[in-house]
């Protein structure tokens, strides 16, 4: 059964594509084993998209456009959709995350997952935690005890 209910940043996914030895790639391991659920809407997946094809993220992940397209492909096979019915802007520093903030509200979610701890400060406000991916997939293997 699944429990948790997260959003990724944009960065999990990018450190994921860059390196299969980190916390990050373990994590999307894990959601393929249906280990948790995804949340995303509409906005922050396509910032996914943009950002996974940018030429740099490409080279880096010696990856292709296509070999995205499947990727994210398989990801919204394994993600829930959230409808983002209710805007909180401005809660952030950068106008960048607010999509991904929003995302986990409106999607009720029990984590947001992400690199950049500070850039959520406003996430307390909301009780929502945010947390680095090492600290939520230990969450997740102390679970699975």
């Amino acid at each position: 059964m699944i429990s948790k209910r997260v959003v990724l940043d944009t960065n999990v996914l990018v450190a994921a594509g860059r390196s299969r030895n980190g916390a990050s790639f373990a994590l999307l391991q894990a959601l393929r084993e249906d280990r948790f659920c995804l949340l995303v809407s509409v906005p922050l997946f396509l910032e996914y998209e943009a950002v996974l094809k940018r030429p740099e993220q490409l080279l880096a992940g010696k990856r292709s456009a296509g070999m995205v397209d499947r990727f994210l492909d398989a990801l919204a096979l394994h993600s829930e959709p959230v409808h983002l019915f209710y805007l909180w802007r401005p809660q952030l520093r950068d106008a960048a995350d607010e999509m991904v903030l929003e995302t986990a509200l409106n999607g009720r979610a029990d984590a947001l997952i992400s690199f950049n701890l500070d850039d959520f400060d406003a996430a307390r406000k909301f009780a929502l935690p945010v947390l680095t991916p090492a600290a939520f997939l230990q969450q997740l293997n102390k679970g699975q005890t």
